[in-house]
């Protein structure tokens, strides 16, 4: 590739598996659909919104922990890596390595592919000397790498505590799969909000300007756009709480009513109260999550966190199992 290029891999999961997943998760016992599906044009945008809200902290949090620490995690990592981004969306927080390390090349990974696109444009502008492998896919699935210089250091970045979207036991097996990507010779900086007060959490994904009940009811407009959905949005509200006893927050659709909704073709009944269930984010103390990060095969070496204690950056050694 010449400089100021950029190779996109387009692996966008097809509509049939988008239709597939909601219908099964809305005939479920318990309703829900996977928070992978929050990622369109429009639901990124929203998600950026987010971001930049008072009460959202992680992000500034995080933030501010690469800041402070790019000097120790230039130095962990070294020069020439492959830079893996998992989650890029608008490649903020990366931009605070890229100089730092200047890496062989830049692989972004992420499943809005409209936006995975603009951002890797953006990036190659600003960074000319940067090779950029923009990969569209759902890497909650098995990952691969479409592209992997042999000999070549990869380094994994996953900010924005998007593991808390995983159960436990997806989070164990998501991490294995990041380790055996890795091999023996990479590394994983990894972003793992923390645990804390109740209030700082709940005022985080319920914001005083409902730009949060906004991203949750895209999820719904997004079915109607693309599989024929016919849900009736005003007839739903955003829910947001923490589960102490599961130590996550959670994230609902709530029915005001007693309805009928057709998703492409298929009636789904709704009692007054039920709930689609679209998110979990899970939290972890610092010692929990290393514990975690050992029996998925790497080696905790380095954990940073703010100075109020809300959010950590773990950087973690890539081992055999």
């Amino acid at each position: 590739m010449t400089a100021c290029a950029i190779r996109f891999y387009d692996y966008f999961p097809a509509v049939d598996s988008f239709r597939a997943e909601v219908l099964e998760g809305l005939g479920a016992h318990t309703k829900r659909i996977a928070p992978k599906f929050f990622y369109d044009a429009c639901g990124s945008q929203l998600f950026e919104a987010i971001c930049d809200l008072p009460e959202y902290y992680l992000t500034r949090a995080e933030t501010k922990i690469l800041t402070t620490h790019a000097p120790e995690i230039s130095r962990l990592i070294g020069p020439g890596c492959l830079l893996i981004e998992l989650g890029s969306g608008n490649s903020r927080k990366v931009r605070l390595l890229l100089e730092a390390l200047q890496p062989t090349a830049y692989l972004p990974m992420d499943i809005s592919r409209d936006h995975l696109r603009h951002a890797a444009h953006l990036l190659v502008t600003d960074y000319p000397w940067l090779e950029v492998h923009a990969t569209c896919i759902d890497y909650s699935r098995r990952i691969d790498l479409p592209y992997c210089p042999e000999g070549t250091r990869k380094i994994a970045f996953f900010p924005g505590s998007s593991i808390g979207n995983f159960e436990p036991d997806d989070a164990l097996a998501f991490l294995r799969d990041v380790a055996r990507v890795l091999q023996t010779n990479g590394a994983l900086l990894i972003g793992v909000d923390l645990k804390k007060d109740t209030g700082v959490l709940h005022a985080a994904y319920n914001d005083s300007r409902g730009i949060t009940a906004k991203f949750n009811l895209n999820l719904l407009a997004r079915i109607n756009r693309e599989l024929d959905g016919r849900f009736m949005l005003d007839n739903f509200e955003h829910l947001a709480f923490y589960n102490e006893a599961r130590g996550r927050i959670e994230m609902h659709l709530a029915s005001r009513c007693q309805q009928a909704v057709l998703v492409g073709g298929q009636r789904f009944q709704f009692a007054q109260g039920e709930t689609v269930h679209t998110e979990n984010s899970y939290k972890y103390g610092l010692e929990e999550f290393r514990d975690l990060a050992r029996q998925a095969g790497f080696e905790p070496l380095r954990a940073w966190s703010d100075d109020q204690g809300l959010f950590s950056v773990h950087y973690l050694d890539a081992r055999s199992v």
